[in-house]
């Protein structure tokens, strides 16, 4: 860890600082970004270490807003988001300011912030994010049909599907369910799974748009038509069972094949059909079988050639040496 994991934004933000206090900076940011999500309290603690030498950077207090709203620190954070916003001139953080208010127990400054004029130039996931948290704040106020309509914004399309789809129709889903719609409620927790999976992991901050077009009448259609191919599938496999295989197809069309071969036999000769072309073959045919016994009989009755042309040698020898004997006596 080298603190050149950091993006080239916040790189550039460091850079105006001494080396010896930039290099510690960005250590600490980039451990903060890795304990986020596991250790907050830890991450908050390094967000901090990195403020002492480079509070000055948005960068670093809005590290430090960050970890300190995941660790549950809601005034530490709300101080530091509006110092970032200080700094940078970004409102990027208004929802996550809101929703500290509502942690430090203030709903009705969380809808006021939902309500002001920097609420209005957020981008559409921004927009969301502050919806869901002003639809969090009506709940708290036991407002909970004005938590259903704080959610009916634009951005909430049943056959559309951005980044931010799934939460904002899980959101909704919770607030119909609040308020007893339990049916509507069920339909947009079913689209918000179908908007995950037509999203994929790893989406882009602004995915390219997705038509769902989600309707109850096609899914009954997709079902029947499922069911029609299973059927169709279990009707083709059922004439299998009462073919008859291509191994007792040729032992029947045999001439060789005895009349009262048995169905044990059958099933043996089909079991071995992969042995065909093997050296050995055991047939099923009690005729076949005395047929190849009197062709091995056969082979054992032929004398050997080899041997014969050995003992003709021999006597040829033997003949030789004779004639010699007899030359000899001769002389």
């Amino acid at each position: 860890m080298t603190g050149k994991e950091l993006d080239r934004a916040t790189q550039h933000q460091i850079k105006t600082l001494e080396a010896k206090s930039a290099e510690w900076v960005a250590r600490h940011l980039v451990m903060a970004g890795r304990l986020l999500d596991e250790e907050p309290e830890l991450a908050f603690q390094h967000a901090l270490a990195a403020s002492r030498r480079g509070g000055r950077l948005a960068a670093v207090r809005e590290a430090v807003g960050l970890t300190a709203y995941a660790a549950g620190h809601y005034g530490e954070a709300l101080r530091e988001f509006r110092t970032y916003r200080r700094i940078s001139g970004s409102n990027v953080h208004l929802p996550v300011m809101a929703d500290c208010e509502r942690g430090l127990g203030r709903p009705d400054r969380a809808l006021d912030v939902a309500r002001s004029e920097e609420a209005q130039d957020l981008d559409a996931p921004g927009k969301v994010e502050l919806a869901i948290v002003a639809s969090g704040a009506r709940a708290d106020l036991g407002q909970k049909d004005a938590a259903v309509a704080e959610l009916e914004i634009p951005q909430l399309d049943i056959n559309r599907a951005f980044s931010y789809s799934p939460r904002l129709f899980r959101a909704y889903a919770d607030a119909l369910t609040a308020v007893g719609r339990t049916a509507e409620a069920e339909k947009w927790q079913r689209q918000a799974v179908v908007a995950e999976e037509a999203l994929g992991m790893g989406v882009e901050e602004e995915p390219e748009i997705i038509d769902l077009g989600w309707d109850e009448e096609e899914e009954a259609r997709e079902a029947a038509e499922r069911k029609r191919l299973i059927a169709e599938a279990a009707a083709d496999a059922a004439p299998q069972a009462d073919r008859t295989s291509p191994a007792q197809q040729a032992a029947e069309m045999s001439p060789e094949a005895g009349a009262g071969e048995t169905a044990e036999g059958s099933a043996s000769l089909e079991d071995n059909l992969d042995d065909v072309e093997a050296d050995h073959f055991t047939s099923d045919d009690a005729e076949s079988d005395a047929d190849s016994a009197e062709a091995e009989d056969d082979a054992e009755a032929v004398p050997d050639a080899e041997a014969v042309h050995d003992e003709q040698t021999v006597q040829d020898e033997e003949t030789g040496q004779d004639d010699r004997r007899h030359e000899g006596s001769e002389d």
